[in-house]
Order: structure tokens, then sequence, then C-alpha cells
């Protein structure tokens, strides 16, 4: 680290659990966020100050104005501006030290296998459930820790599956992707914005931990707010030996 560098991100070195050495992985790490919207805004802009090197942004959408009341990484000029590219402009103005890649288009199953292992980390702030089972089968193929969030109306979730151990459970053992589930959009349902703010900066947080190696994560909890009011519920997780989707991996 420069000497810019050790001032920038001095909050963090004194913090013990953290210090030189974890901070200089967050430089050196990767983290791709899919989504750049309600839970990818404030995530992102987390990983962006706290000195990730390289952040991948990928979303296929447009900003619009409807997004705004939320999606705290885009401004008001952005609108019809792509998000990643609106996305981009705000984090390279809050850290130009950092590498941002903005990849205007939909995370399908080709590119995630593609690029997930290259990844330190992959964070979930997608909307929608086949895309969150795309992005769950590449993190498991390929070994590489998840962080998923949702968040609709006043009610979050959040969890991390690190499959570099071999007992973790994965997204599919808690939502199997056969199960009948009705997809519900914020456009018809609404989103209290200080959840997705919340689920956001806790998936950044969790991220921080895996690259840093310092603390507990959220691996084998599954943590759910109720911001209406202010409550949370934990619930314990284990990976499922008849899962689809892991339960072919090898446990030592």
């Amino acid at each position: 680290m420069n000497d810019d560098q050790l001032l920038r991100y001095s909050r963090h070195i004194l913090v013990d659990e953290i210090g030189i050495e974890a901070q200089q992985r967050f430089l050196d790490a990767h983290a791709i966020i899919v989504g750049a919207g309600g839970l990818g805004a404030p995530a992102a802009m987390y990983l962006a100050a706290s000195g990730v090197g390289k952040i991948t942004l990928v979303d296929g959408d447009t900003v619009d104005l409807t997004n705004l009341q939320r999606q705290i990484v885009h401004m008001t000029r952005s609108v019809g501006a792509p998000k990643v590219t609106s996305a981009r402009e705000t984090l390279n103005a809050l850290n130009p030290d950092i590498v941002i890649d903005a990849v205007d288009a939909r995370a399908d199953s080709k590119w995630l296998d593609e690029n997930v292992p290259q990844a330190t980390v992959v964070l979930d702030c997608s909307d929608n459930f086949a895309t969150r089972h795309a992005i769950n089968a590449a993190c498991v193929s390929h070994g590489v820790p998840l962080v998923s969030g949702a968040a609709l109306r006043f009610d979050g979730q959040i969890s991390t599956f690190d499959f570099r151990s071999p007992d973790s459970p994965c997204y599919a053992c808690v939502f199997p992707p056969d199960q009948p589930f009705e997809e519900v959009a914020c456009s018809t349902m609404g989103v209290f914005a200080p959840t997705v703010g919340i689920i956001g900066a806790m998936q950044a947080a969790e991220a921080l931990r895996v690259i840093g190696g310092f603390g507990e994560t959220l691996g084998g909890r599954l943590m759910m707010l109720d911001s209406l009011r202010m409550e949370w519920n934990t619930m314990r997780i284990a990976r499922q030996p008849d899962c689809p989707v892991c339960g072919a991996r090898d446990v030592k």
C-alpha cells in the first residue's frame, strides 16, 4: 500500500481484526455483483469505499425514475442510462483507485460459468428466482463463496454460502429449484427503501469478512428481517444430501 492508501483505509487498519493484512486482501480481491439495483447499490458502494480492488457489476437494465427511491448509487441525471454505467460513474468518484468493470447484460449461465472462477466472492443482488439459481449453480461448480440477499416490501433476507467448505449448504438447499414459486416484483408490491439498504450493506459486510478472513460469516444461517417491526429472526440451514445442485459434492 502506498501512503495515500494507508491514509484512505486507516480506519480499517486501526481495527485489530482487520489491520494491514486484511486490507491488503481487500485490495487484491475481485467481487462480482449481480444486480445494480436496490441491493447492489449499497453493497457496491461499501465494497468500493473499502478498497476491493476490482468490482464487476452485471446488470442489463437502465435507470428509471422509480429506481431512485432506493437505488442510491444512481442519480437523477442517470435516468435512461444503463445501470452499470451510472453505478461505475458513482463508484469511480467515490474511489478512483479501484477497477470497476461494468457489464451491461443479463448474467446468464454462460457468462457466469466463464467469469465466476475469476472472482474472490460473488454477491447475488438480483431480483428474480431464475438468476439466483444460475448464480448459485455457478458458485457451487467453481467453489466460489456466494453472498445472497433479497428484499421486498418490509421483508429482507441474507445468507452466505461458502463453497470453500465442503459441508456448506447452497441456495438450492434452502429454496429448491423445482419448488413452486410465485415471482413477485417490486414494481407490483413495492419495497421500503431502507430495507434494501440494510440488506445490501450486510451483503458488503459478509463479502468483506469472506475476503479478509476475519470474524464469522452467515454460513449455515439465514437471517430474516421484518423492518416494519424491526425484528430479526435467524434460521439454521444445513446442506441437503439430496440437493440437485450441491448434493454430489464430497464431504470430508
